[in-house]
């Protein structure tokens, strides 16, 4: 059951209270010391408290001093001063001190039923809302709340500050270009180019001078030196989406581009520096593929 602690030196409140909240877990405090004591011993959501408390009963001082210490100690926590009938002036006070609500007294249960519920129901809200800051993927691009998908986002989220390269594994349509665009907006790289090649879908004779580029006269057509996806990536990101799909004879150059950072187009004799992320992903199994050598 729920807590409500109620705070009152007065035993027939506390009764009254006590009937009154049968729904709940009740428990008691007649002072400031005896408050907090119950506070970090229970955490309750909900507080009922009577402004006059002990030494002084008859003034509100000890009552608006132990609503500061509870609202310090549990700025959630629900707080519900219960007042005299001409004491608004001191409940008003309260709630600008963080008080939920205040009461006058003579006590009427189903009014106070109906405040300590809604009183419980903010708590909740506010708690689930919490939780979902706390839990919710940091990269506006990726949706779910799995355990699976809150995971990977908090690993995304971790490496994109880092400068790493990356390899995304998982099936087709799982999203890990969407992964790879998160990685590269939220890291220093952002405002460079993002750019992405597909290594499964361009013919192999094709796939070298795509990455590479190439100089004029490199080939038949070649009427012009052209950039390939690796330069066009200079100080952003570049993506090789199923990498596990490579051509073999192609892997022995993309090796050295990322031990060296430095790439020869198609036909040209100089060695051009890159600076850029490298982020891999394919839905083979490439650990199986390196043992087999395939």
């Amino acid at each position: 059951m729920d807590k409500i602690l109620v705070v009152d030196d007065d035993l027939g409140i506390q009764k009254q209270l006590k009937w009154s909240f049968s729904g709940y877990d009740v428990v008691f405090a007649e002072d400031r010391t005896s408050a907090i004591a119950q506070l970090r011993r229970f955490e309750p959501k909900v507080v009922t408290l009577d402004l006059g408390l002990p030494p002084d009963p008859s003034n509100a001082s000890e009552g608006l001093a132990t609503l500061e210490e509870i609202l310090a100690l549990a700025p959630y926590t629900k707080v519900i001063v219960v007042t005299g009938n001409n004491d608004k002036k001191n409940a008003l006070k309260a709630i600008s001190l963080g008080a939920y609500d205040f009461y006058q007294k003579p006590i009427d249960s189903d009014t106070i039923q109906i405040l300590v519920g809604r009183a419980l129901n903010l708590f909740n809200l506010e708690m689930e809302n919490k939780h979902l800051a706390q839990v919710a993927p940091a990269m506006d691009r990726i949706i779910g709340q799995s355990e699976g998908i809150l995971a990977a986002s908090k690993k995304a989220e971790r490496i994109a500050q880092t400068d790493i390269s990356t390899l995304l594994l998982g099936e087709s349509g799982t999203g890990k270009e969407v992964f790879a665009r998160s990685i590269h907006e939220h890291s220093l790289r952002k405002d460079k180019p993002f750019i992405a090649i597909n290594c499964a879908s361009i013919p192999e004779n094709l796939l070298e001078s795509e990455l590479f580029g190439y100089e004029k006269g490199a080939f038949t057509g070649a009427n012009k030196t052209t950039p390939g996806k690796i330069e066009s990536a200079q100080n952003g990101t570049l993506f090789l989406d199923e990498i596990g799909d490579m051509p073999i004879g192609l892997q022995a150059k993309m090796l050295r581009f990322l031990q060296e950072r430095v790439i020869e187009r198609v036909g040209g004799r100089s060695e051009i520096p890159v600076n850029i992320r490298v982020i891999c992903a394919t839905h083979r199994d490439v650990q199986t593929m390196v043992a087999e050598e395939t």
